[in-house]
């Protein structure tokens, strides 16, 4: 059985003193791929380091997350277009609109969202998209013709079940991670109604660890607790929660394919 984490930033501080045991616990735990997606250009360098250390298992994205982007995110996106250049990455991400704590660069994070999502088109790569409180904005705009044929997942899936059978229907993923286990989340009930096909399996590490490990450090080992509770959810063996989702994954990021 592979499982594999399909958004985790290992690299970030929080993994400084024990990055070893935290993926070998993923590895033990039976998550034997990591997507590890860019925030912005502080950590590329991290970011890659760690995915050098760790080979086979670790696949980067490249990308200037929401939260990141100011003033001065074209000069973020000339670096991103240098580094898609010379380093091979599964993926653009993490990419997106979120309002969730400030709308001030609002008009630039839509800006840098569409040069990013032209990129991908660009390099035909997959996107790694990330939303709070901007949704609907976001489907507005990968509903443009000039990004036909474009794939990926929405990260942390925050929708409505309505939303989440459209962009299901228009061929997105949904990344579904500890927040799935919250009782009060309302995930739960979207998953149990949307086909393991359009799902994916991702921690978002150090974040938004599942039950019981909520208020501590997330890991990739706790993949296995949100197979586990999909299973539960959906009547079905974890293998074949495992079994599908990872299938996606390979798919969506071109992972090979063999099972070690």
């Amino acid at each position: 059985m592979i499982l594999i984490d399909s958004h985790t930033h290992l690299y970030l501080e929080e993994f400084t003193s024990d990055i070893a045991e935290v993926v070998q616990r993923a590895v033990l735990s039976d998550v034997k791929r990591f997507i590890v997606p860019n925030i912005d250009s502080s950590t590329i360098e991290p970011m890659l380091n760690f995915c050098r250390k760790f080979p086979d298992i670790s696949y980067p994205t490249i990308g200037l997350h929401p939260e990141s982007v100011k003033l001065n995110f074209q000069e973020e996106i000339i670096i991103i277009k240098k580094w898609i250049e010379k380093e091979k990455f599964v993926a653009i991400g993490e990419i997106g609109i979120d309002l969730y704590w400030d709308k001030t660069f609002f008009n630039e994070q839509v800006e840098a969202f569409e040069n990013q999502l032209l990129l991908a088109i660009e390099y035909d790569l997959p996107v790694i998209i990330h939303s709070r409180n901007a949704l609907n904005e976001i489907i507005h705009i990968i509903n443009d013709k000039k990004y036909k044929g474009l794939k990926g997942v929405f990260h942390c899936f925050p929708g409505s079940l309505e939303q989440a059978k459209y962009l299901a229907q228009k061929g997105f993923l949904l990344g579904i991670g500890g927040v799935v286990t919250y009782k009060n989340s309302g995930l739960a009930k979207i998953v149990n109604e949307i086909p393991l096909q359009n799902i994916l399996l991702e921690t978002d590490s150090p974040y938004l660890p599942p039950v019981p490990y909520r208020g501590k450090r997330n890991e990739s080992a706790y993949i296995l607790n949100i197979a586990n509770f999909i299973a539960g959810l959906k009547g079905c063996s974890l293998e074949e929660v495992a079994n599908i989702t990872s299938a996606n994954a390979i798919e969506l990021f071109k992972l090979p394919t063999s099972n070690s």
